[in-house]
Formats: C-alpha cells, structure tokens, sequence
C-alpha cells in the first residue's frame, strides 16, 4: 500500500488547502472506511480507503474528467495556494466537475499536466511501482558529453537517494547550451533540474511534453483539453489497469 498523510491527500485533490485540511480532521468531519479520523498522523492510501468529508465521498460515482493541460512557467500545480500565485484552477473555470492534478510540475517548469478526478488512476501514474514514463525537454548549460550523458541515464546520486535508470537522447548539441531529451519513471522533487545539475548541466527551461503515451502536442500554454477514449484506455493499460466498463469508486 502507499499511503499518505490524510490531510496530503485531502489538499492533493482539490478538497482544501493542506491547512484547511487539518482544520476538517481535527473537527471530525473525516471519514476513512466509515471511522471518523480526527488525528493529524493519520495514513491512507488513496487508492484504497473510502474517504469522506462532511458525509461525501472524496471519489464519487460522478461523471469520469480527463483532461490534458499545458502548465505554464509561474503557474502553481496547486488547486489552493496561501501566497495567492496563480494556480491550475485559475485555468479551469469552465470545467464543472471537480478535478485534481496528477502529480506536479514546479513552478519554474513547463508542459504536460493531467488533471482527472478518477483517484485510481491518477495513483498509479504517480507511483513508482508502476513505471509509467515521463518525457521532459530540457535546455541545460554547456556542451553536455559522453560522460554526463552515461550518469545520466544509469542513475544519479542525489540527497535523497539514487535516480532510477533514465532514457536520454541528445536534440540539440552547442557550446553555450544543450537540449536533451529525458524519460524518468519516477518522481522526485524537481528530479530532471537536480540530475542536471548534478551532472554539471542546470537546467535552464524544462518542458514536460508527455505521460505514458500521451503527448502535449500543440497545446498551447495555458490551454486544456478533454482527453479522447483511445487515450484514456491506453493510459490506464500503462498504468496495469484493467477496461471493466464500470465506474470505479474505490470501495473495498
């Protein structure tokens, strides 16, 4: 199981802001596998526990939204932000149902963001477990060589532990700048910009231009749109789920 902090998980999707989120355990207006929970340490694993606030599920049997939306730089892969940046919401005003991020994309970076409220599958693109690659553009400092190249893709050493092998191909080669191109299957904080960097090459723009299968295509930034069937059959086939025609809700 992965579990999460519950007040995490009531932020990451969307229900409060992770201090408002403490504020509903500690009143007693959490539900996890139909036991009030109204202690900050408490764990669940999003993709497993019913989850309630104030009597409603946190995954309903609501209509499925799969969107693709182009992230812009200075944007926060948040959907409340106490400093009051400008957040994906800010961009979705016209999306009626309740939809959360699939991961994050740093403020400073660019590109490919998912946003879905199907809590499954978002789980399982995020997880490790499942290797569900993601493939960033990176333009990073200098003549990138051989040598950077190979600790690249076989693992960097970083202050949380080693990388996982990554895919890296060379776009485009100069003396001031290189654009590489990098799939990771993991999802460290900031770990495209701190393997660079590690390597002797700071990344000076990052663009994440897919998940799995999906691409960004020519969206624009700041733009989304609704993801077609074939593409969300495809993205949970990578993600090891199995097409049953049902709506999921995660009642175990």
């Amino acid at each position: 199981m992965a579990e999460e902090r519950l007040q995490k998980v009531l932020s990451r999707y969307g229900v409060a802001s992770r201090r408002h989120a403490e504020e509903l355990i500690r009143k007693g207006r959490v539900k996890v596998n139909g036991e009030v929970v109204d202690r900050l340490g408490a764990r669940v694993d999003p993709a497993r526990d019913r989850i309630e606030v104030d009597g409603r599920l946190l995954f309903s049997e609501e209509k499925r939204v799969y969107l693709a939306f182009h992230k812009p730089k200075g944007v926060v892969t948040t959907l409340f932000d106490p400093q009051g940046r400008t957040s994906v919401r800010d961009f979705l005003q016209e999306v009626p149902e309740r939809v959360f991020p699939v991961g994050r994309l740093d403020y400073d970076s660019e590109g490919l963001l998912l946003l879905t409220n199907d809590g499954e599958l978002a789980h399982r693109l995020t997880h490790p477990r499942y290797k569900v690659p993601k493939t960033y553009t990176a333009w990073v400092a200098g003549r990138v060589g051989a040598a950077a190249l190979a600790r690249l893709a076989r693992g960097v050493l970083l202050e949380d532990g080693w990388t996982q092998p990554a895919v890296v191909e060379v776009s485009r080669r100069g003396q001031e700048q290189t654009v590489l191109r990098i799939t990771i299957t993991e999802g460290k904080k900031r770990q495209v910009r701190r393997m660079c960097a590690a390597v002797g090459h700071p990344v000076s723009r990052l663009v994440r231009t897919g998940i799995g299968t999906l691409r960004l295509g020519r969206l624009k930034p700041g733009a989304y749109r609704h993801l077609s069937s074939r593409e969300v059959r495809r993205l949970k086939r990578e993600a090891g789920l199995e097409e049953t025609g049902k709506k999921q809700d995660f009642r175990s």
